[in-house]
């Protein structure tokens, strides 16, 4: 029996959170994309895996992605804006605008993009370029 792409998203998303390697997450996100194409978080979960892989092409396909499907998921800006950054890519700041703007009317999100970034800092702790991200989103 196949995986409806709801719990293979949840299942993912549970073990991501589990701790397991980002390496073995990846398909599961991918086959989540190739399955639901117009699925906004998923996309931002895969460009998040990406990122975390130095993958930093592939993230930056995926979070844009993301982003032309759901405008305002700050979590999908962040993403970009740091795979941008990892290749060397203008137009940051307009991404980091709109995240700041949407975190700061959202207490909610405000506190999940803090929580995502710690979260990939603790993974990846020498990540100069979602430190520039927190730097600019909560300074």
């Amino acid at each position: 029996m196949t995986e409806t792409v709801e719990s293979l998203f949840d299942t993912g998303l549970e073990r991501y959170k589990a701790g397991e390697e980002v390496s073995s997450l990846i398909p599961v996100f991918k086959e989540v994309c190739d399955r639901a194409p117009k699925s906004a978080p998923a996309w931002t979960c895969l460009a998040w895996l990406y990122l975390l892989a130095d993958k930093s092409s592939s993230a930056s396909k995926a979070a844009q992605k993301a982003v032309k499907l759901n405008p305002q998921d700050p979590q999908a800006r962040v993403n970009l804006a740091v795979a941008m950054l990892e290749n060397g890519q203008k137009g940051v700041r307009q991404h980091i605008d709109v995240a700041h703007q949407l975190i700061s009317l959202n207490s909610e999100w405000y506190e999940e993009i803090q929580n995502s970034i710690e979260d990939g800092l603790t993974r990846k702790p020498d990540w100069q370029s979602l430190s520039k991200v927190k730097n600019w989103l909560f300074s």
